[in-house]
């Protein structure tokens, strides 16, 4: 069985509209909301069965036709926080894990699902364009991320000085089997205490790298996908699948 984990438990304060702001997954992108676009994608991509993790107005989600995960603590935590919160689904199974801003195809999924690699993630070849259109300087924003040879991750999730350490970028979607999330546990327990509840998934992913415990395969991606972290990627992507 593979699984799939959509993280939806914080609630997107740079897309805030106010006290009734909905979670970010419930934002709709050319008549669609971003969470139906998922749940599309990834059932046709070979997932057998959705959780999600819930936060900041989890009763928004409550009649979703999901297994439900709650991190109480979404306004003091992170992705890592909130992902250790479906630590049972990652003990047990293979599992794709989603970020609930972003959009995707099925083929994305598709190929996480079919990987023989314990961890695994796709990245956007093409990311250039996509951040030239969203910052006027696309360092500002963009993270460091270069694979070897043959096609495994010797970086990622850094200040990137120049477009010369970016092979491409991370688009917020990957795999685990129980293996890597044991290494990934492991990786997350080498940072200090306090340092635990602010983790970003790249800073954790980078730590396994130089610890050497697993292997993280990057797949090549050039379909369509986004994020819709602003209003205005919102409209920006409101006007290219118009």
């Amino acid at each position: 069985m593979v699984r799939a984990i959509i993280l939806a438990a914080g609630r997107g304060r740079r897309l805030d509209d106010g006290a009734n702001a909905l979670p970010k997954c419930l934002i709709t992108l050319a008549g669609r909301r971003l969470l139906d676009r998922q749940i599309e994608s990834l059932s046709i991509g070979g997932v057998d069965e959705i959780g999600i993790v819930t936060g900041y107005g989890a009763a928004h989600l409550a009649q979703e036709p999901l297994f439900p995960f709650h991190n109480s603590r979404w306004e003091d935590t992170d992705m890592v926080a909130s992902l250790e919160c479906a630590s049972r689904w990652l003990e047990d199974s293979t599992c794709i894990v989603s970020y609930s801003d972003i959009f995707y195809e099925s083929t994305a999924v598709a190929t996480l699902v079919q990987s023989l690699d314990d961890l695994a993630i796709t990245f956007d070849t093409q990311w250039l364009d996509q951040w030239q259109a969203r910052f006027i300087d696309p360092l500002s924003d963009a993270e460091t991320f270069r694979c070897d040879d043959s096609g495994y991750l010797t970086e990622i999730g850094n200040q990137a000085h120049s477009l010369s350490e970016i092979h491409g970028q991370y688009m917020g979607l990957l795999r685990f089997t129980p293996t890597s999330w044991r290494e990934f546990l492991r990786a997350r327990s080498s940072f200090s205490t306090k340092n635990q509840n602010a983790l970003h998934i790249t800073a954790v992913l980078n730590r396994i790298i130089e610890l050497g415990s697993v292997r993280i395969r990057a797949f090549p991606y050039s379909g369509i996908w986004g994020e819709i972290d602003t209003p205005d990627d919102l409209l920006l992507f409101q006007d290219r699948m118009s």
